[in-house]
Parts: structure tokens; C-alpha cells; sequence
């Protein structure tokens, strides 16, 4: 679980010299608007941590399943859940710990990682890019967010998200890669609802 929490919560450092870069935007709103006119988004993501000397912390592969603002991820046993109100978080033995969507707000999570949803919350610049890919940066707006900086990697032919690294205030590193994606997927709505009756009888929920 430590790499999932790596995946949602990192400590700030605002750039002064950060801007909101046209040619990024445009790139970022491409993807955007491909996730917002799915029906549903499965993907397969695989995250590796390392510390600030580059030696690696370990390595996990999670998948996602993701519909609007609601979504799914899980990771062997352990599953958080969204319904776009609440996250749910199970560590997959007997605890569901409960909060809410905006006291998440200061956390990056895999729906706004993928969904290209980032002009209210980051300026951004493009690093570089050929006619494949583009590598663009996000630094966050609010100096309370829990990371330093995001950098992405663009698949401008599939407009879809390749791979991210995501750097604590401490230089240790989350790398994400994006094994698969799939746009075309149908999700129904009640796939994303929290059932008690999914889960150990024993479990507990705090919130």
C-alpha cells in the first residue's frame, strides 16, 4: 500500500517561473477531451519508487477502471474506491478507512493524472516534444499540495498519457507507466457504489 499513498500524496515547492503554456494546454486539453467523451477507462499502471540516491523502493502494477470523476483501483487485495463524493480505501485484510472527495483536494489522484484536468491547479511548460511524444511539467498553484512537481510524457498519436514521474520535496521519485489503456470501455454506474457486502465480514470503517 505505501506505493498507492506514494501515488496520491507528495510535498510542495511552488516555481516562480512556471506559466500556463499554450502549446501544453493544447496538448493537455486533447486528452481531456478524449476521457470526457468515454463511456468508461480501464488501464493497467504500473508504479515504481525510488529514494533521492535513485535506489529503488520497490514496484507494483495497479488497475484502474475510471468513469467521470469515479473510479476504482486496485492492487492485489487492497482497493480504493470513489464514487465522486467518497474514497473508500481498503487495505485488503479489515480496514476501510472513509473520506471525502474535497478533503482529498490537496491529493493527486489517478482521475486527475490521467483526465488531463490541470489548468485550475498547475501552471505548466512544455519540456520538449517530437512528432510522437511531448514531455511537459506541472508544477501545483496551491502551495499546500502534496507534491513538488509532476512530469509528464504525452503520447500525442494516441492522445493518452505515457508516463509521469512524480517528486516528493525530499527528490524521492514515484515513476508511473501506463501499460495499457483502453477509451472504449462501457461502465455502468453501480460499479462505483460502495457494498458493504464486498468485503470481509470483519472489516471495520472509520471515517
Amino acid at each position: 500500500m505505501r506505493l498507492l499513498y506514494l501515488f496520491f500524496a507528495f510535498l510542495p515547492v511552488v516555481s516562480l517561473n512556471a506559466q500556463k503554456d499554450s502549446q501544453a494546454k493544447t496538448i493537455l486539453d486533447q486528452i481531456g477531451t478524449k476521457v470526457k467523451g468515454a463511456k468508461g477507462v480501464l488501464a493497467s499502471i504500473q508504479l515504481v519508487s525510488k529514494n533521492s540516491k535513485g535506489k529503488a523502493l520497490g514496484t507494483k502494477t495497479i488497475n484502474l477502471k475510471m468513469k467521470g470523476d469515479k473510479y476504482v483501483l486496485k492492487q492485489g487485495s487492497t482497493e480504493i474506491l470513489c464514487d465522486g463524493a467518497n474514497i473508500y480505501n481498503f487495505d485488503g485484510v479489515n480496514t476501510i478507512s472513509k473520506s471525502n472527495v474535497s478533503e482529498s483536494d490537496q491529493a493527486l489522484s489517478p482521475q486527475k493524472l490521467l483526465s488531463g484536468s490541470y489548468d485550475k491547479d498547475f501552471n505548466y511548460s512544455l519540456l520538449s516534444q517530437n512528432n510522437s511524444f511531448a514531455t511537459i511539467e506541472l508544477i501545483p498553484l496551491d502551495k499546500r499540495k502534496n507534491f513538488q512537481k509532476v512530469t509528464l510524457v504525452i503520447d500525442k498519436i494516441k492522445s493518452a498519457l505515457s508516463t509521469a514521474t512524480i517528486l516528493d520535496k525530499s527528490n524521492n521519485s514515484t515513476f508511473v507507466k501506463v501499460l495499457s489503456i483502453n477509451y472504449g470501455v462501457v461502465l455502468v454506474d453501480k460499479l462505483f457504489l460502495f457494498d458493504r457486502t464486498k468485503y470481509p465480514k470483519n472489516v471495520e470503517i472509520f471515517d
